[in-house]
């Protein structure tokens, strides 16, 4: 069976984690701040501010941001549940925008029209590896005067191409820039074992604004500044050394695992273009995209192609099989309304292997089964 997803922890990490071990020095140290320090640079920010999880990042990056009780945050309906999770937990209400049919992203256009005036923030989701119309989103943001906190929990590494003479053209204008995905607002990942790198389990937190770090910091351990003195209330969402000795390793290794997956991804989308029943990813203009998942969009009966992949070997998921306007959760909490883009999604995707341990053979069998299964 080829799975769908495959941690890679090799010698490095393994003597990485022993010599943290036998340091003594477990807790949150001196490896947490060096991760944070080049993980911030990676991202081309000024600070990072490493968490217990993704989510966490996000619950903490919200309420660094002062977001809360009558506040609304505009988000994707079609994403995992914790995007739309964190705005619940700073008390604050998920407004819902439809996605893009072609990349699964927040349509800007749908955040437009989502704004009121108790709107004070918007939440964009890189889903899948995938970066958002992030010029868009700034632009639209800085005319509503809105903070934009990024889920970049599924894009490490992903970059968005700017334009920085206003020129409508994002990919042939000469003065066009990348930055990367976590340096639009403020950024969080997350760094579950099947993400694109790993410290077993683990967020960060990725800023410029010294302010929003400094709260950060404190809301993560405690509410304090200093040991024993606390300032605000606070919470127990500390990373450890040994989750960022890992993380400095992988860190080093995320760029040619990178490339592995988007060389997989071009290979799995040039033997599969043209299939009558399947739709590849498609790529939006101006992005790089890092290929969490390899998702396609199965015309027909998704979950009996799944079946039937399975019986020839290759692994697949569904990311995600029901919106989040439509999860029990937020039916009893009173959400509704249509998403017809995110609702169809749900459908009909299916992600594919594309993780960087996929060998010429692994690709070759997973062309071929698909192939078989959608003629």
């Amino acid at each position: 069976m080829i799975p769908i997803a495959k941690p890679v922890i090799g010698p490095e990490e393994k003597a990485a984690v022993l010599d943290v071990l036998e340091s003594g020095q477990l807790a949150q140290g001196a490896r947490v701040r060096e991760f944070e320090e080049q993980f911030a640079a990676a991202c081309g920010v000024s600070f990072g501010v490493a968490t217990s999880s993704g989510t966490t990042a996000l619950h903490v990056a919200l309420l660094a941001h002062g977001i809360g009780p009558g506040d609304e945050v505009i988000t994707s309906p079609f994403t995992f549940i914790a995007s739309a999770n964190a705005i619940l937990y700073v008390g604050a209400t998920p407004v819902f925008a439809d996605i893009d049919p072609d990349d699964f992203t927040l349509r800007p256009e749908q955040v437009a029209a989502k704004i009121t005036p108790r709107t004070r923030a918007i939440l964009p989701v890189h889903l899948y590896g995938q970066p958002c119309d992030m010029p868009a989103l700034m632009h639209i943001a800085a005319g509503h005067n809105l903070i934009v906190v990024e889920d970049a929990c599924q894009a490490h590494g992903a970059m968005v191409t700017i334009d920085t003479d206003g020129s409508k053209s994002k990919i042939q204008n000469p003065k066009s820039k990348i930055r990367p995905v976590g340096s639009f607002g403020t950024g969080c990942f997350s760094f579950y074992p099947t993400k694109n790198m790993t410290t077993a389990e683990g967020g960060m937190i990725t800023t410029n604004d010294p302010v929003i770090a400094e709260r950060a910091r404190m809301l993560r351990q405690h509410g304090a500044r200093e040991r024993y003195r606390h300032e605000v209330l606070g919470y127990n969402f500390r990373m450890t050394d040994v989750q960022a000795a890992i993380g400095l390793v992988q860190l080093s290794k995320l760029a040619e695992w990178t490339a592995r997956r988007q060389a997989n991804a071009a290979y799995l989308s040039q033997h599969l273009a043209g299939l009558e029943h399947v739709i590849i990813p498609r790529i939006r203009p101006g992005a790089t995209h890092v290929f969490h998942q390899y998702t396609i969009r199965v015309l027909g009966d998704r979950d009996a192609f799944a079946a039937r992949l399975r019986e020839l070997g290759v692994e697949t998921a569904v990311h995600y099989p029901l919106p989040v306007h439509q999860q029990p959760l937020y039916q009893r909490l009173g959400y509704g309304g249509a998403f017809p883009a995110a609702e169809e999604a749900s459908r009909q995707v299916l992600s594919l292997p594309v993780h960087p341990l996929l060998s010429k053979e692994d690709l070759d069998w997973i062309v071929r089964a698909v192939r078989a299964v959608s003629s």
